[in-house]
C-alpha cells in the first residue's frame, strides 16, 4: 500500500487547514519544492500537492510550485485543487503534473469529467470529499445533496478509473482514520483502485487501514501527522508494506 506525503499550499507556503477551514491554518515550511525534495530525499514514492488557493478560487493557482518541483524530484506527483475547466487540466501536465485530481466538477459538471478521461485516460482521478454519507464540494465549503454511493456510480459511467476519499470530518484533526468509512467506500467502488485520507495518525491506523488493501485500497495519503511527527515517512512505508 502506498504511502502518499501530502503538500498543501497557501498562499505560496506549505500548510495544514484543520478541517478545511481556511481560518484553521497552521504554516510547517516556507517552500513546498524544498518540502517535495524532502519528502522525497527520505524515501517517498509520490507526492500529494493541493492546490487550496485553487479549491477556493475555482481555478489553479499554483502549478508553477509543481512545475518547479519536477525539476527537483523524479517520483510522480498528482495535483487537486480549483480544476474546473479542460484549459486547467492542460495547463496542469503542460506543468509536468502526473495526475490531476477533479473535486467539485464531478458534481457539478461530470460532462467534463467525462471529456478529461476520454482525452487524457487514467492520469485522471476524482476525489470524493465526504461529510457523513453527503459529497463537499468547493474546498469543502459546502456540502452538496448528493450521496458519496450516486456519485461513485456516476464517475465510474464516465471511467473513471481512481478514485480518492476524504472524511472531511476527520482531515487534520489527528483523530485516527475512519475505517468503517473508507471500507464502506471501497464497496461503493467496485473495485477501483482507492487512495484514502483524512484523520490518519498512527501505525494502527495503518495496520488496519493496510487490512483493506485486498478491497481495493492503493495507497493513503498523510499530512499533519508527519508535520507533527507523530510518526515518520519511514515508519508509516514500513508499516504499510510499501
Amino acid at each position: 500500500m502506498l504511502v502518499i506525503p501530502a503538500i498543501d499550499i497557501r498562499r505560496g507556503q506549505c500548510v495544514r487547514l484543520y478541517q478545511g477551514q481556511e481560518d484553521k491554518e497552521t504554516v510547517y515550511w516556507k517552500d513546498p519544492v524544498e518540502m517535495a525534495t524532502t519528502w522525497v530525499k527520505s524515501g517517498a514514492k509520490m507526492l500529494h500537492v493541493a492546490d487550496l488557493d485553487g479549491a477556493f478560487q475555482g481555478k489553479p493557482a499554483n502549478l508553477k510550485k509543481v512545475a518547479d518541483m519536477k525539476k527537483v524530484v523524479t517520483v510522480p506527483i498528482q495535483m487537486g485543487g480549483g480544476f474546473r475547466s479542460m484549459e486547467a487540466i492542460d495547463a496542469a501536465f503542460e506543468m509536468g503534473v502526473d495526475r490531476v485530481i477533479l473535486g467539485t466538477v464531478a458534481v457539478y459538471n461530470p460532462d467534463l469529467v467525462a471529456q478529461a478521461i476520454a482525452k487524457i485516460g487514467n492520469a485522471i482521478a476524482v476525489s470524493i470529499d465526504v461529510s457523513e454519507d453527503f459529497v463537499t464540494v468547493s474546498g469543502w465549503k459546502e456540502v452538496s445533496a448528493v450521496k458519496f454511493d450516486v456519485l461513485v456510480d456516476r464517475m465510474i459511467a464516465c471511467g473513471v478509473s481512481t478514485f480518492l476519499f476524504t472524511d472531511t470530518r476527520k482531515d487534520g484533526t489527528l483523530s485516527g482514520a475512519n475505517v468503517m468509512g473508507i471500507r464502506t467506500f471501497l464497496y461503493a467502488a467496485k473495485g477501483a483502485p482507492v487512495i484514502a485520507s483524512g484523520g490518519i495518525t498512527s501505525i494502527e491506523d495503518i495496520l488496519q487501514l493496510r487490512d483493506l488493501e485486498s478491497q481495493g485500497l492503493h495507497g493513503i495519503i498523510i499530512g499533519k501527522a508527519l508535520y507533527d511527527h507523530k510518526l515518520s515517512l519511514q515508519e508509516a512505508m514500513q508499516a504499510a508494506g510499501s
